[in-house]
């Protein structure tokens, strides 16, 4: 009986996520991503000026409508996203341990805290706008309210010290309010990102809310920041220049800028990684009067 000849491995292709579909890179440029002992693991692509403006062109296409759907359904849909996240648990710990030579303990640890924190935000879609809104007393026959809304399109420079749990940290309070945002990834373990996108492609969240790209941060922090259809830019762990440089450039068109600080792994799993006051930066507050007896 002849020898079945060997099999060869077929290995997967890591692309962009823009818009709910998986384009490559539109200038052919990739990265080699490695793993913890510097081994070739995949090519990822690396994304360029121009797939960060189809991003904000797909996110802006889709943040409305995500906007105008109940604060019950977006809770729904991130729930939701919690759930395919843990179906395909075994997959993120192997490739956390693959890629940052975590111990499979510890990755089982990150995957689950990754899953919950999706769902503690899911919980707070439909409380966050009574938790910052109020009725204001005003000196005349009106009701006067007090309400948060979306801000709009937000860019996303995301945790390179946690590549599940901080980068679910970046997405989850950002699009709970109905804002839709792109995320760059740029730290050491892109995979998982891309991991994470065929979650997103595969849960009920609509194409564009979130879009995911694997890129350099200093190459693309300056065309994020002075995009004129960007709202807004939060940046997790950038060192003092690529603050100034953000704050700069954000300046002529008003956005919104938030930065957070960086670090290792426990760092994230702290508590204070996830709370309402996190939903804050990217909402804006609304007063709206209505006469009294109307």
């Amino acid at each position: 009986m002849a020898k079945a000849p060997e099999r060869i491995t077929v290995r997967k292709t890591y692309k962009l996520f823009i818009g709910g579909a998986f384009p490559r890179s539109e200038s052919g440029r990739y990265t080699v991503a490695r793993d913890d002992k510097g081994a070739p693991v995949a090519n990822v692509c690396r994304a360029s000026r121009k797939d960060l403006r189809d991003a904000v062109v797909a996110a802006r296409k889709a943040q409305e409508g995500w906007a105008k759907r109940t604060a019950f359904n977006r809770g729904q849909i991130l729930y939701r996203m919690a759930e395919m996240l843990e179906s395909r648990s075994a997959v993120f710990e192997a490739a956390l341990t693959a890629a940052t030579g975590l111990s499979a303990k510890a990755a089982e640890g990150e995957v689950g805290a990754a899953v919950d924190r999706l769902v503690w935000y899911a919980g707070w879609a439909d409380k966050f706008p009574q938790f910052m809104g109020t009725t204001n007393p005003v000196a005349s026959a009106h009701f006067n309210f007090t309400f948060p809304e979306a801000t709009g399109v937000v860019v996303a420079f995301a945790s390179e010290g946690s590549a599940l749990l901080g980068l679910v940290s970046a997405i989850a309070p950002v699009i709970v309010s109905g804002n839709s945002v792109v995320v760059v990834v740029s730290g050491p373990a892109p995979t998982v990102a891309m991991e994470l996108a065929e979650v997103l492609a595969t849960s009920d969240l609509p194409g564009g809310v979130v879009n995911i790209l694997t890129g350099l941060r200093d190459e693309l922090a300056p065309h994020a920041a002075r995009h004129m259809d960007v709202d807004g830019i939060l940046c997790v762990g950038a060192d003092d220049a690529t603050r100034k440089l953000i704050g700069v450039e954000a300046a002529e068109s008003v956005k919104r800028v938030h930065f957070e600080d960086d670090g290792d792994l426990s760092h994230w799993h702290d508590e204070a990684r996830q709370s309402p006051y996190l939903i804050v930066p990217f909402v804006e507050l609304k007063t709206a009067w209505h006469p009294m007896g109307m």
